[in-house]
């Protein structure tokens, strides 16, 4: 992989509604979305990771309402709360928006009024359907029996006046992004269930303020209406990066290079968004990719399949109990290898618990236990000379090793840049085996005893010092206080400026003097954890 001198790219989560704490679905997201940053950075780019949350939802009116509480108080408090656990997460995101923000509250006024001077809003009278867990209109086409689509919860129905936005005009533009730019939304069944499901059936104006509820950003130049959740929300993705307030800014972070959603709000983001840019006659962000749900599956083995994380079911998982008994890295490893990232998945604390001892305890924290203690222990704490010849001269088992790392270089990019991170751990873990079948063939104890096979030790110790060096590059994404670690134990720094060399097979400088630490993953031995392998 080449690296790219400082191209830009741009990165966004959704931003998340404060009116509860962040669950172990929202961090799935979040740590995908951190793990892709990180490796754009590792390949050399010029990142923007944006994060935040969407504080003007009438839900959080009515749960703050509950607690007693003012809204701002409520959003103030809570977004607190989703900054202190992305901090634990380790994410490491370039700005945080808030939609209470002044910043934000300027460029949604400057917005809605470039759109209504394009004539793409007017004043008239909503009648219809409305989800307010899920802040949607929906059509009585599209909500049978008149229940949310999106939730199964019963719908109100409203009549009130509001301002819309001339969604219908924008019908055939829409029509051709899909058709031209089939990339834009992924995965691809995600685009045909955008294409059948609104755009075949035809788009309708949509309502984008409201007169009964009070909680959000008043309409420019008509404060009896609010502007509608979502017509607000989405101009995050412009005003986190300067939209209205730092046009340098602006003009060199957008469009976005990708917006990830869940698969809930992916019609938001690629019909009524795409639509709001158009009008304002701004670029369109250059891809959506929709990613599943995390549902818990119950570590009872008599219990059923998994099911939704709700409060009402108590089976919230939150992040920071998981963190406190297994550690961030553990969490990060074993959501982005336990679930695909395009799909749905389960989240279970015996899954957790056997990932933690097979994959990182015994797999890749023993690999690099035991080689930084042979090299201690055998040559001296000296990482020895490898290979003097070409790999074609190499012996058969340095040769397979050699070849599965170049395997790993080749593979991991790729699924890198798809979002395909359960893929790529797969391939990462690769060289993690081969590693410590190489040690398992070559028993380096062995050859410690042998003075004529000191030579062979060295280049031993030397390949297997040289499997971890790579690895600590390839999983920094991913567990990056690890590879942290690592990385610190082999007397290395940050990888550096030139990824695609640092990334390939012989980068580890003989002579260096090494510093072994404590295990990366101690064995567990817990309830419904089973014990290690070996």
């Amino acid at each position: 992989m080449t690296r790219v001198s400082r191209e830009k790219y741009y990165v966004t989560t959704p931003i998340y509604y404060p009116n509860a704490e962040p669950h172990v679905g929202s961090a799935f997201e979040v740590v995908g979305i951190d793990v892709l940053a990180r490796w754009k950075r590792l390949a050399g780019y010029d990142v923007f990771f944006l994060t935040g949350t969407d504080e003007h939802a009438e839900k959080v009116s009515k749960v703050a309402k509950e607690a007693g509480v003012t809204p701002e108080h409520l959003v103030e408090e809570m977004a607190g709360k989703f900054q202190q656990v992305w901090r634990v997460l380790g994410i490491s995101y370039d700005r945080f928006i808030r939609t209470e923000e002044e910043v934000h509250k300027r460029g949604v006024a400057r917005f809605w009024r470039n759109v209504r001077d394009k004539g793409d809003i007017y004043l008239g009278t909503y009648e219809g359907l409305y989800c307010m867990p899920c802040e949607s209109y929906w059509t009585a086409t599209q909500a049978k029996a008149g229940v949310c689509p999106e939730c199964g919860r019963t719908l109100q129905t409203l009549r009130e006046p509001a301002y819309f936005f001339a969604l219908s005009r924008y019908q055939e533009p829409l029509e051709r992004l899909f058709r031209e730019n089939p990339d834009f939304l992924l995965p691809d069944f995600r685009r045909h269930e955008m294409e059948e499901n609104f755009l075949r059936a035809g788009l309708e104006d949509v309502c984008i303020s409201r007169t009964t509820i009070h909680w959000g950003i008043a309409v420019p130049d008509d404060p009896k209406h609010v502007v509608y959740v979502w017509f607000d929300a989405l101009l995050n993705y412009l005003t986190g990066v300067g939209y209205g307030t730092d046009e340098e800014s602006f003009g060199k972070w957008w469009p976005a290079d990708l917006h990830v959603v869940g698969k809930d709000i992916v019609r938001f983001h690629t019909l009524l968004w795409p639509a709001m840019l158009m009008s304002a006659g701004l670029p369109l962000p250059k891809r959506v990719f929709a990613h599943g749900f995390v549902q818990v599956l119950s570590d009872d083995e008599g219990a059923e399949g998994p099911v939704k994380m709700s409060k009402s079911l108590g089976n919230i998982v939150r992040p920071g109990d998981i963190i406190d008994k297994y550690g961030v890295d553990a969490l990060r490893y074993f959501l982005m290898k336990e679930i695909t990232y395009a799909g749905d998945g389960a989240y279970s604390e015996r899954n957790l618990a056997v990932r933690y001892n097979n994959d990182l305890a015994n797999d890749l924290g023993n690999l690099v236990l035991r080689t930084l203690s042979m090299i201690e222990r055998y040559v001296g704490g000296r990482i020895p000379a490898g290979h003097a010849g070409a790999v074609v001269d190499w012996p058969d088992a340095d040769k397979v090793l050699h070849a599965v790392a170049e395997e790993v270089a080749e593979t991991v990019p790729a699924l890198m840049e798809e979002l395909n991170f359960s893929g790529a751990l797969e391939a990462i873990w690769s060289l993690v085996r081969a590693a410590n079948r190489y040690v398992e063939e070559n028993r380096p104890w062995g050859l410690a005893k042998d003075p004529a096979e000191r030579t062979r030790l060295g280049v031993v110790l030397y390949n297997l010092a040289e499997s971890c060096r790579l690895l600590s590059i390839w999983l920094s994404p991913f567990i990056p206080s690890t590879t942290g670690k690592i990385r610190s134990q082999l007397a290395l720094g940050e990888p550096g400026a030139d990824f695609a060399r640092e990334a390939s097979w012989g980068g580890t400088k003989s002579g260096t003097m090494i510093r072994k630490g404590e295990p990366l993953f101690p064995r567990l031995d817990l309830p419904g954890c089973p014990p290690a392998g070996r």
